[in-house]
């Protein structure tokens, strides 16, 4: 067995292998169900009216998201494998971003490995990148603007700038397709100088006051041009002095209150998966069909304990990666407190749930002696349950309508 994982003990086969067997997953029956999909009809309807430059539509998001939607469309045709095909790669992108960042924490193939084995497995992550909406979109951009910052703490001063800047251009363009992504521009400002101070060596020779100038500048230019296609809409085109006027439009929106839903759910109860969504519950392509949008309950549940660790952890030993672990998720989830929406949905918890697999690796990783086997055990229990929920999560054929019983563990699942 040693022999055989021996190529994956390096960083750059396991990551092309974890790569390769995302896609497959991901592209697996991707145009099944033939048809739209909850959130697809407003962002596909929306993706037609820009490939057409008919006028603005949609308007509570920026367009990027929308663009990419359109750009799938435009490849492949308006069908379910246009719709969803560039999801796919922003899903694989998730995984590829998560090693990354787990790889620059601890320089090692294994944990980053773990943590990315873990988003793939992570049901969240598999039906958002099966889907065209938004949410995969933002969280491919920020991963790897995360990755990209860490990239940029080592390396020459000429390195050490320009991989901060394209780092702060993956964030403007997570911001031009949700402003769910704002948080973290801050997050990466304080987060820059918390880091610096611990360590001067970390981004050679950028100060805080370039640091911050090159963040603002490059995510603000990055998410001004995502409104390009607006200029030249048919009906109501935007101008440049519509363009900071029309942010308020979107503000608006954000904010508006909204009656009732049936799957609306109380931010507070997103960690413990207190009411998932059901996407899609039919009869499609000749079968009951299901699209259940909900976390693995080992990486959702097991992940809060790993958050606790890593947080006690770093109280007890200062080490920055087991409080960077800990802060990605406190602080992506936190903000769900706060920020003035009037309805919460349980796909808002996408992006905490994907820091939960960094901080299930890098705990793993630090006290992986006194664990012994039980992190394999762990792995595969995760991976067993994706077997599991996978008919209702890819909308396999069920036997029937009441098929939903035999995954809905809990009443609010139902």
């Amino acid at each position: 067995m040693r022999r055989l994982l021996a190529p994956f003990s390096r960083p750059v086969p396991a990551l092309l292998a974890l790569l390769v067997a995302a896609q497959a997953l991901f592209c697996w029956r991707l145009t099944t169900p033939h048809r739209l999909v909850f959130d697809e009809v407003h962002y596909v309807s929306a993706a037609r009216t820009l490939l057409a430059l008919d006028g603005p539509v949609n308007i509570e998001h920026p367009l990027l998201g929308k663009m990419l939607i359109a750009a799938g469309m435009l490849i492949f045709g308006d069908t379910p494998l246009g719709w969803r095909a560039l999801s796919t790669l922003a899903g694989t992108a998730i995984v590829g971003g998560v090693f990354a960042i787990v790889w620059l924490m601890t320089r090692r193939t294994r944990p980053a490995a773990t943590a990315a084995l873990l988003t793939l497995v992570n049901f969240m992550v598999l039906v958002q990148a099966r889907i065209a909406m938004l949410d995969g979109y933002m969280a491919a951009f920020l991963v790897l603007a995360i990755a990209m910052m860490g990239w940029a703490m080592r390396g020459s001063v000429a390195q050490s700038r320009w991989r901060w800047t394209l780092g702060a251009v993956l964030l403007g363009l997570a911001v031009g397709v949700k402003w769910a992504a704002v948080p973290y521009l801050g997050y990466a400002a304080i987060g820059f100088v918390l880091m610096k101070r611990g360590d001067a060596s970390r981004w050679p020779e950028l100060r805080w006051w370039s640091a911050w100038g090159l963040l603002g500048i490059g995510a603000g230019l990055a998410y001004a041009v995502t409104f390009t296609p607006a200029f030249f809409y048919a009906h109501d085109p935007l101008t440049l002095a519509t363009l900071l006027p029309f942010q308020l439009d979107i503000y608006a929106r954000q904010t508006q209150v909204l009656p009732p839903h049936t799957y609306q759910s109380l931010w507070w109860s997103w960690p413990v998966i207190g009411r998932p969504i059901w996407y899609f519950y039919e009869v499609a392509d000749g079968a009951q069909r299901g699209i259940f949008l909900l976390g693995n309950p080992a990486v959702m549940w097991g992940g809060l304990v790993a958050v606790a660790t890593c947080a006690l952890g770093w109280v007890r030993t200062r080490e920055v990666r087991l409080g960077f672990a800990a802060a990605l998720w406190i602080g992506g989830f936190a903000i769900w407190a706060i920020i003035p929406k009037s309805l919460g949905f349980y796909y808002y918890y996408f992006l905490p749930a994907i820091w939960l697999s960094i901080a299930i690796a890098v705990a793993i990783d630090r006290w992986r002696p006194r664990l012994r086997d039980w992190d394999e055990a762990y792995l595969v229990a995760a991976v067993c349950l994706l077997v599991y929920f996978y008919p209702i999560l890819t909308a396999g054929a069920l036997a029937g309508p009441d098929s939903f019983a035999r995954w809905t563990w809990f009443a609010d699942w139902r």
